[in-house]
């Protein structure tokens, strides 16, 4: 590849990654090319899937300011899809690919130039936060109804389900 060719590249994948709202990094070792146009059309219309060199991808998500959440992810053969529309069906495009063609592997993305990491941990990590949140929530207002109950006054009261709310985050 010329340097004008790998000058164009890095411009064009730098622009993509300022554009896009997301982009998910893939391996892609051992898909037929069958596979691949079957993927890319399960994509149309929310995201791009590109094969990509990982020393130019590197370069050029260092430009975009995206080098130190993407160069980690890019080791073997890579591809990105570049989430143009829905970010939501594009993840859900491609986590049903790779269910149903295990050879695809989920490395990690970048959405809206913040990690996401490993998909699956960071979904699970997600859903276990919000789910205790009205836990942690129940809990407070259950000490601050005791306390109020005891004949404590409000403002004492709201001191301690301060306390109470700050021992239940530990």
């Amino acid at each position: 590849m010329a340097n004008a060719e790998k000058t164009a590249m890095v411009e064009e994948l730098t622009g993509k990654f300022r554009d896009s709202s997301g982009a998910v990094l893939t391996e892609y070792r051992g898909l037929t090319v069958a596979q691949l146009s079957e993927l890319r059309g399960s994509l149309r219309g929310n995201a791009t899937f590109s094969v990509v060199k990982n020393t130019l991808t590197k370069i050029a998500a260092t430009e975009a300011g995206l080098g130190d959440q993407v160069a980690p992810m890019l080791s073997g053969p890579s591809a990105i899809a570049f989430v143009d529309g829905d970010v939501a069906q594009a993840a859900k495009g491609l986590l049903d690919f790779a269910k149903a063609n295990p050879l695809l592997v989920i490395k990690g993305g970048v959405l809206d130039g913040k990690l996401a990491g490993a998909m699956k941990a960071s979904m699970s990590n997600a859903a276990a936060t919000f789910s205790a949140l009205p836990t942690q929530m129940a809990l407070l207002a259950d000490a601050l109804r005791a306390k109020l109950e005891a004949g404590a006054p409000a403002a004492a009261a709201s001191d301690d389900a301060s306390d109470t709310e700050s021992q239940t985050q530990d």
